[in-house]
């Protein structure tokens, strides 16, 4: 006999609460909103493997800023999307909880916790329906729903969200700094417990030019202008030298797509990006004048590792 599923939140009220404070990850990747996501293979699959679990089925993604912890998840939204995953995760959700926007317009803790308490308890309670697609909760920046988390709005979420954690009501993935995951959320030796580690490497050098190239035709469809592989690897190791303080692959995706920019403004479209304005978009974010940057033996370095990369075909994977 089919069990009549009955939910205190209703279809209606769940799906506004995802319209008002949340952003649909597989619904924005079904519509290729989203560009090709490169080299994190291996812990999307690690993700997917932590979320098929019976019991801790809650990852945490553990990397310095900059470095691609949401593209991940976009990663697996892509692969949900295109239905590569496994039958228990087929027709999945993936949403993000925009807690900025839930606490926007809220005068006081528990004005926010009206909003959150009823998103969460939504998705518990439709967990165990096998009629119900899964629902994977996304919370960019987890350590600032922990109790000790000062100056946090969203401070003390966590014990809201422990029980339906506990009971194993949840599939979560938490996304955050190593060095703020030990401060705030593995002090919490019961949070710490429903959360698996995904660690995400820097990528290196080769690796960050492997990404750029998979993003190059979205830029250019976008800027109509084109750029070439060794203007891509001048861009990765200009950025690796200058900007010391930040992480790839953010900063040279950011610089990749300020350098066509400027390039379109000063040159107009249907015309090849020049290292003009690379050096330009470096030495505006450096204080480095432009002139000073240009080399001809690190140009010619690079043409030639772009010649051996592309001459052995490799294929990187971080």
């Amino acid at each position: 006999m089919a069990t009549n599923w009955s939910y205190s939140v209703t279809d209606e009220e769940l799906e506004n609460l995802f319209q008002s404070y949340c952003t649909d990850f597989t619904s924005l990747a079904k519509q290729g909103r989203y560009g090709p996501i490169t080299g994190r293979d291996k812990e999307v699959e690690e993700a997917i493997l932590i979320l098929l679990q019976k019991g801790r089925k809650n990852v945490v993604l553990l990397a310095p800023a900059g470095v691609g912890k949401t593209a991940m998840v976009v990663a697996l939204a892509q692969k949900i999307a295109n239905r590569d995953v496994p039958d228990y995760l087929q027709d999945a959700r993936l949403i993000e909880v925009e807690l900025a926007r839930m606490a926007a317009g809220t005068t006081s803790p528990a004005e926010f916790q009206e909003r959150f308490i009823p998103l969460c308890k939504g998705v518990a309670e439709r967990y165990h329906d096998p009629e119900a697609p899964r629902i994977i909760l996304f919370l960019d920046e987890i350590h600032q729903i922990m109790p000790t988390c000062h100056g946090s709005s969203y401070a003390g979420l966590s014990d809201v969200m422990k029980p339906y954690l506990t009971a194993g009501d949840l599939m979560t993935i938490g996304a955050t700094t190593l060095d703020e995951f030990r401060e705030y959320v593995a002090l919490d030796p019961a949070m710490d417990r429903r959360f698996q580690k995904v660690f995400l490497s820097v990528p290196n050098t080769v690796e960050t030019y492997a990404i750029l190239k998979s993003l190059r035709s979205g830029h250019e469809k976008h800027h109509g202008v084109s750029i070439s592989n060794n203007c891509l690897m001048t861009i990765v190791q200009m950025t690796d030298e200058h900007m010391r303080k930040r992480n790839q692959p953010d900063k040279s995706i950011i610089t990749l797509d300020a350098s066509m920019a400027y390039h379109v403004k000063t040159h107009g479209k249907g015309t090849e990006v020049d290292l003009d304005s690379i050096y330009y978009m470096i030495g505006r974010e450096t204080g480095l004048n432009k002139k000073a940057l240009h080399d001809e033996k690190k140009i010619a370095l690079i043409a030639k590792q772009v010649e051996e990369i592309e001459g052995e075909g490799i294929s990187y994977s971080i």
